[in-house]
């Protein structure tokens, strides 16, 4: 059985879960008033029939036992609005009158303290009442002096509270309602300046989103805005690469077509080798820019398994070179990821240890570290190194300091390339066993 479902709206399933809530916490709240008003009234009462009863004694020891030198009757009732009964050996005062039936048996009972009677039948009597009896003696007389309230007209007056207690609650369960949805209209009014925002990004009026957002919406304001850089990033790599292969292959051709277009010349040998290298040239513009239009950059939810791919690739290459040791150092966990899309991070780690395999005489080292927000590929070889003055120079697009060893002067060039789409940095030094080391840094 499915107890929830997917909100359909923000301010509905705020409102599902906030209403109940406060509903449910404001009858909790409700009931327990009624029992803590029971409980006060109770305890309210009974202390002061308590001290009605001390004053009572007070009175009769002031008055030697006579009960005739008290004062009672009507003034009593209007001072504490009680019925009470006094009794000694030679008399016994009851009021009101009608009160006997219920407070003469308790002069009778014995029983000391608190006592509570209820459904009484007596006339023009309450039907429940608490009443606090106590006896004592004064002059060797017993006295027995009660004191007892309506508990009636007490329930009445509490169950009255109550209700106006019951209305101030709904009063102010409709304020808390009004409040939540003011709140909850306040709260989501960015997301409808985002909205009109996205409006007018896909009418064309603006080229990205600049509104005032709080702070929880930062993060989804900067991640729509890398994104939309991220696509006019590759919408411009599209052009530059089309404009770039149109420009390269444009010349190579006009040289085959002419070579073609001139029956006169027979295809000897030296022409056929200018041909082929044209060919080439343009194979090599093709290959480039294909595998340029594959760097994606910084992409939202893309990650990469480093630790993975630079092993697959350390074995690929020990096959290609079995005659070269590689090695691969880190502390890196082997699941963990790094934000690099997948694509990107394999032309970096394939191009930087096949650049090293090529040039390297018996060892490549590969090391992998990661320091807070800050990941580093570090790749050294045995090889010949370079000169200091050469260095700078290295990462050019097409330039080769060794014509001896194969390859199109691309590799390194196209890790440049795809670092600094990561806003990271390349770095070249000599190793410490000569060689080469080269560090990137994202």
């Amino acid at each position: 059985m499915t107890w929830f479902r997917e909100p359909a709206s923000v301010k509905g399933t705020l409102l599902t879960l906030l209403l109940p809530a406060s509903i449910a916490l404001m009858a909790v709240a409700w009931l327990v008033h009624g029992f803590l008003l029971d409980r006060m009234a109770w305890n309210f009462v009974e202390t002061r029939l308590k001290d009605e009863v001390a004053f009572l004694e007070h009175q009769i020891r002031e008055s030697d036992g006579n009960l005739d030198l008290l004062q009672t009757g009507d003034y009593f009732q209007e001072v504490f609005h009680h019925a009470f009964a006094i009794h000694s050996p030679s008399r016994t005062l009851i009021s009101p009158d009608t009160w006997a039936p219920l407070l003469r048996p308790l002069i009778d009972s014995g029983t000391e303290g608190t006592l509570r009677i209820s459904d009484a039948e007596a006339a023009d009597a309450p039907a429940e009442i608490l009443a606090y009896r106590k006896s004592f003696r004064v002059n060797d007389t017993p006295i027995v002096v009660i004191v007892s309230e309506d508990l009636d007209a007490l329930s009445r007056s509490q169950a009255e509270l109550h209700v106006w207690t019951a209305v101030v609650s709904v009063l102010l369960i409709m304020l808390l309602v009004a409040v939540i949805w003011f709140g909850i209209n306040l709260s989501l009014r960015p997301v409808v300046t985002l909205k009109a925002a996205l409006k007018r990004l896909q009418d064309g009026k603006i080229s990205r989103i600049d509104v005032q957002a709080p702070e929880e919406f930062h993060p989804l304001v900067l991640q729509l805005n890398q994104l939309l850089d991220s696509l006019d990033q590759r919408l411009d790599r599209s052009r530059d690469a089309l404009a770039n292969l149109s420009h390269s292959v444009k010349t190579p051709i006009a040289a085959v077509r002419q070579i073609l277009a001139d029956s006169d010349r027979p295809l000897t040998g030296e022409l056929r080798r200018q041909m082929a290298a044209r060919l080439d040239d343009i194979d090599r513009q093709l290959e480039a820019e294909m595998r340029r239009s594959q760097f994606a950059g910084p992409q939202v939810g893309k990650s990469a398994y480093p630790f993975k791919q630079a092993r697959d690739l350390l074995w690929m290459l020990g096959r290609l070179y079995p005659e070269k040791s590689f090695e691969l150092s880190s502390t890196l966990p082997e699941e963990s990821r790094w934000p690099i899309e997948e694509q990107d991070l394999n032309e970096i780690l394939g191009n930087l240890i096949d650049n090293a395999g090529k040039w390297s005489r018996h060892c490549v080292e590969l090391s992998l570290e990661q320091d807070n927000d800050k990941t580093r590929i570090t790749v050294t070889d045995d090889g010949p190194g370079v000169r200091k003055s050469e260095i700078a120079c290295l990462g050019q697009r097409g330039l080769r300091l060794d014509e001896q060893i194969p390859g199109h002067g691309l590799g390194l060039a196209i890790v440049r390339e795809i670092v600094a789409r990561y806003h990271g940095k390349i770095s070249f030094s000599t190793g410490s066993g000569r060689g080469l080391q080269v560090l990137v840094e994202i």
